[in-house]
């Protein structure tokens, strides 16, 4: 990567005052070796996005023989995903036969040690038939996982009954990870609490933002965790616009008149957290549904530059691990998983996401960031974001109703890790939590119990 100092300096685009360096193309681009050695190895040590419930342990021969066979971009992926399902399948096994055995916390482990071998199989997005197998089965590996940690995480399928009449939408489900605080024994009746719906991002869906849930739940906060349109399981129309304030409404609706929710969740108090391309549907349903919330927050979400023709035409050499412009082509529903092989309908599609995208999706033009009506709204990014520009940050801030921000001195996209205590000190502040968000902190990187 550029060195720190040379960051922020001598912009070559007048619309990043903070001085991007489009040209440049970082290492990971060159290939797996510099992509697990320059990017992912350490997160993958550690725990961490995208690893989350992984393990350097079956990472690292899998990245060795990704090296050995000498893969690098532009990826087959069908060929990039079969080099994880042999360890995936033998955690999977391992994972059984412990359940079968009675050893319930070593099944808990392989299972989830298995979702997350499928998930970088499928990463960033299930484009090609390998990679939408490794999705089918990390869900599997993932829930199977799930129901046998202390407080199992439960998937949820709500009726869209927003949905687009005569479309692919119509009957269908959101599904969502709901996990609610158990009420006590003493005071079975115990108040209604309030809620975090988790927007997942582009790469990153509810099988591994489920990470957040635990620590929610130890501070007495429901939590959903639902993928955002063109992603996951989503059924929303990836191509629509206003296809996400259908499914948001639908979830809302659910959450206010559900018998499995309503109950045990204080309508008042519901907070969204988007992730990353998840941040930009923060931003946006702070605006149109604002009524329905206490708060919203951004996390290194874009609004209007991050469609910028120019900006997409350079993000495939940046600070995204992969092809981002094509992966977010293919999230907003320029070209589809049938696509297959068929190189140039793909590379249309992608052609056509970087001239019409602004046009059709920027939260400026569509006059969203000028609604005066928006709810309490807290938008923070890291001052380096080479995913999506910073801009877009200071943007929100000029329109509509104030906001709060925070952008986050000399950090990547997201402004992680100082980023999760700044929003988890609004979060606690907002909903009178105890202050404690370090404890929540900690868990992220820890085996789940």
């Amino acid at each position: 990567m550029p060195h720190a100092s040379n960051m922020g300096k001598s912009p070559n685009d007048p619309r990043y005052p903070n001085g991007w360096h489009m040209n440049d193309r970082m290492p990971h681009h060159d290939s797996f070796q510099q992509l697990w050695e320059t990017k992912w190895k350490d997160p993958c040590s550690k725990g961490i996005y995208p690893f989350m419930f992984g393990s350097i342990e079956d990472f690292q021969p899998i990245a060795e023989h990704i090296i050995a066979k000498g893969l690098k971009e532009p990826y087959d992926w069908d060929e990039y995903a079969s080099c994880f399902f042999g360890t995936a399948e033998k955690l999977g096994q391992t994972a059984a036969v412990a359940q079968q055995e009675g050893d319930t916390d070593k099944a808990r482990d392989c299972y989830l040690r298995a979702s997350a071998v499928y998930r970088i199989a499928r990463f960033p997005a299930p484009r090609s038939p390998l990679q939408r197998q490794a999705w089918k089965k990390g869900k599997e590996m993932f829930y199977a996982g799930a129901k046998l940690v202390e407080h199992p995480i439960h998937e949820v399928l709500i009726p869209h009954t927003h949905a687009l009449v005569n479309s692919r939408e119509q009957n269908s489900f959101i599904p969502a990870n709901l996990l609610i605080p158990p009420s006590s024994s003493s005071s079975p009746s115990s108040s209604p609490c309030p809620l975090v719906i988790i927007m997942t991002g582009l790469d990153g869906y509810r099988t591994e933002l489920a990470v957040w849930q635990r620590g929610f739940l130890d501070k007495g906060v429901a939590t959903l965790v639902v993928e955002i349109p063109g992603t996951g399981d989503s059924p929303a129309l990836a191509g629509d616009p206003q296809s996400a304030d259908r499914q948001w409404s639908s979830v809302l609706d659910w959450v206010s008149c559900s018998s499995s929710a309503s109950s045990r969740i204080d309508s008042t108090k519901i907070i969204v957290w988007g992730f990353s391309t998840g941040g930009y549907y923060a931003l946006r349903v702070a605006h149109t549904h604002h009524d329905k919330l206490l708060g919203s927050v951004s996390l290194g979400g874009g609004c209007h530059h991050m469609f910028d023709e120019e900006w997409l035409d350079k993000v495939n050499n940046l600070e995204y691990p992969f092809d981002l412009a094509d992966t977010l082509a293919f999230k907003f529903g320029y070209y589809g998983a049938s696509t297959g092989g068929k190189e140039k309908e793909k590379e249309e599609g992608v052609e056509k996401f970087k001239k019409e995208g602004q046009s059709k999706f920027s939260l400026l033009l569509d006059g969203t960031l000028k609604r005066e009506e928006c709810c309490r709204c807290l938008v923070v990014n890291g001052e380096w974001d080479r995913i999506f520009p910073v801009e877009d940050l200071a943007l929100a801030l000029k329109w509509g109703r104030p906001k709060e921000a925070r952008i986050v001195r000399e950090k990547w996209h997201m402004g992680e890790p100082e980023s999760f205590v700044v929003i988890l000190r609004w979060i606690h502040e907002l909903l009178g939590l105890d202050g404690d968000y370090m404890h929540q902190l900690k868990l992220l990187g820890a085996k789940a119990k």
